[in-house]
């Protein structure tokens, strides 16, 4: 298979992923505005008749589980800090680079505690899931584009689950084409940086 072909399959695998999102909301019956989710009458109603009560939940948590809540959230601070230090980073370098700025909303996504089946402790662990794993798929954006930009090239042996742009990147041991890929993977980053110090809209 070409390879362009596998990138239009992983195109078309997306696309397909969205469709199933656009099945999941009319099959719960909600609908997001300006970002928010609302639910359909009857629906928020229908899933509080599976919330765990508290007592219950505590009761048949496991207590190994609970030994290592404190572990859990002691990472709470370094992942507060990478947020901070990595939004700081693209805001001082990308504008010097001409990166167009990750938006930082569409990887840390705090929904999970609208739902209505949840108990506060269920929620509170979604909204520090979210979190945690939002600010790793947003540093990981931002790491990629600058990999891009500075040293777009594949590695000799196999990656698990590289970032976005690693496809684009030019092959190990191709000399001529890094050479001839170099700036244009940096354009496609946004505003070339000798052209503009703004990052591309």
């Amino acid at each position: 298979m070409a390879k362009r072909d596998f990138y239009d399959e992983l195109v078309q695998l997306e696309e397909q992923i969205e469709e199933e999102v656009r099945q999941a909301r009319r099959r719960w019956h909600y609908r997001l505005v300006r970002g928010r989710v609302h639910f359909a009458r009857g629906a928020r109603q229908a899933q509080r008749r599976f919330r765990q009560s508290l007592p219950r939940f505590l009761r048949e948590a496991r207590l190994r589980h609970l030994l290592a809540i404190p572990m859990i959230y002691s990472l709470a601070v370094p992942f507060a800090l990478l947020d901070l230090w990595v939004s700081l980073y693209q805001w001082t370098c990308f504008p010097l680079f001409g990166i167009a700025l990750v938006r930082r909303a569409r990887y840390v996504v705090i929904d999970r505690h609208h739902l209505g089946y949840l108990n506060a402790i269920e929620k509170w662990h979604c909204v520090y899931c979210g979190y945690a794993n939002g600010v790793l798929a947003y540093s990981r954006e931002v790491a990629g584009r600058t990999e891009q930009f500075w040293c777009p090239v594949r590695h000799a042996t196999r990656v698990t689950a590289p970032h976005a742009q690693y496809r684009r990147f030019v092959d190990y041991g191709d000399a001529a084409g890094y050479r001839a890929r170099l700036l244009p993977l940096r354009r496609e980053l946004g505003a070339d940086p000798r052209d503009s110090g703004r990052p591309g809209k």
